[in-house]
Parts: structure tokens; sequence; C-alpha cells
């Protein structure tokens, strides 16, 4: 309960994530019908970056600023851009609403967060919107109460703190929980790397045990360092089938341009094909 994402958003972290999401919702968009998506660990939804936390760390400088500084971003890059707003160095758009941009009037998403001030805010930025409800719950209880969707076609993004030191035993039995419910689901879990041995762990778990078309993708802006974070990973389950070949490509560009040490790199692997 003590992690505040204003601290860290707009970082490396968060372009991944974001510019992932945003391929993947893009793909959903293709299909007429509506679809549902889930975000468990939504924050408030938007961060000022001329506040307090952000200009504590300044790690945006190293994240969406050199992005939006490059001369020719990647081409996949393009719908997660247009979804960040007229000022993303100013108000940076977290997951959802980026995601209330990109959906349709028909699309309904549900974004949940426990942090009672973070909740509150939330809650206020999504008032007028009837596509979208906030819950001030636990995003591992939403994956219970909230799945299957009614729509029977959707997009979870589940994307803990990780202030826990059996995180990834919880992600990893969420997920086995989550994908029972709702197994064609498309299932987004982002994953911080520090000691690559722990998340190593967690990704040969999923290879084993996990469920079928589980994609995994890392992107590092350094070697790795104990630490600290030096990358970070998503492994995504039942991705739109072009998004491995997209997504190699993508953060190949990133990891050149987010480098921040020798050691920066990209990589992308089929868990379970």
């Amino acid at each position: 309960m003590n992690y505040r994402h204003a601290y860290h958003a707009g970082n490396f972290a968060d372009v991944m994530k974001h510019a992932i999401l945003a391929v993947v919702i893009e793909h959903m968009k293709l299909k007429e019908k509506p679809f549902f998506l889930l975000d468990t660990h939504a924050g408030t939804g938007e961060t000022d970056l001329s506040g307090i936390e952000a200009q504590k760390t300044g790690e945006f400088h190293a994240g969406i600023a050199r992005v939006l500084a490059a001369e020719a971003p990647h081409a996949a890059l393009a719908p997660y851009l247009a979804a960040l707003g007229d000022d993303p160095l100013m108000h940076y758009p977290g997951s959802p609403l980026i995601a209330a941009r990109m959906a349709r009037e028909t699309d309904r998403l549900a974004f949940c967060e426990l942090h009672p001030e973070d909740a509150a805010a939330l809650k206020r930025n999504f008032a007028r919107d009837a596509r979208i409800k906030t819950h001030a719950i636990d995003g591992y209880a939403a994956l219970k109460s909230m799945l299957p969707p009614k729509e029977r076609r959707g997009i979870v993004l589940i994307d803990p703190p990780f202030e826990s030191r059996d995180e990834f035993t919880r992600l990893f039995e969420a997920l086995a929980d989550a994908t029972a419910r709702f197994a064609t689901g498309t299932y987004i879990l982002w994953y911080p790397v520090k000691d690559p041995s722990v998340s190593g762990a967690f990704l040969e778990r999923l290879a084993e045990e996990g469920p079928p078309k589980t994609l995994c993708l890392e992107l590092h802006i350094m070697a790795a360092d104990p630490a600290r974070m030096t990358g970070c990973g998503l492994v995504v389950v039942n991705p739109p089938w072009t998004l491995a070949g997209t997504a190699r490509d993508m953060l190949d560009w990133l990891a050149e341009t987010l480098a921040q040490a020798p050691g920066a790199r990209a990589r992308e692997e089929w868990l379970r094909p």
C-alpha cells in the first residue's frame, strides 16, 4: 500500500506497458463486437508530471520524453502516441486513460484501485464516462468477481506494485484462476526485472504449468543489477497473432532509444506456443 505510481509515471516501464496495451486494444477493435477491459491495479488514471512526486525522481525524462524527442518513432508506437493527448509531458495518462481514449462507445471498462487516495482520484477522473466503472477493491479479488465478462471477449491488465515478497506467486495463481474462468481472454501481466533469477523462476513456472499461447516480452535499459530495476517484462496470454513480430521490432527500437547504460536489449520468447 506504500507504492505510489506518480513517482514512476512515464518511465521506460510505462512506455513499454502502454505501447503494448495500445497495440492489443487496436487489434481488439478490428471486430465490431464490444469488448471488456479490466485494469486490476489502475492507479489514478493520470499523473501531473509537474507534481512533487514525478519531479522528485524525474524518471519520465528517460522514458516518454525520449520517445517524444525522437525524430522518427517506431511505426508500431502510433496508437500509443495518439492516445497520450496533447500534453503528455505535463499530464501523462496511465493505462486507464489510454484505454478510455482508445475504447469505443460500445466497449465496457472496469478500473480497480485499492489505495484510498488513488481510488478516490480514479473515481473522480472517470465519473462522467458511462462506459467505465471504478472499484475501490483489491485487483486480485476483481479477477474472481468480474470474470468471465458478459461480452465473452476482453483484455485483462494485471500490473501489481510488487511490494509483497510473494507477488510472483500471487500473480501466477491469479492467472491460473482467471484463465480457468475466462480462457479466451487476452491477459497482460507486468513484472519488474531486478534479480533475473527471481523473474526467471516465474517465467519457468509459466513455461511448465501456465496456460497455452503465452508470450514473454522484456525490455532492459542496462545490464542486470540486483540493486535496482534494470528492466521489465510483460507476459501476454492469448496475444493477437501479429503481436510477437510487431513487439520484437518495436522493443528493439525502444531498447536503443531508452538505454541508460551498456547492456540494453529487448527479448521476445514464447513460453508456451
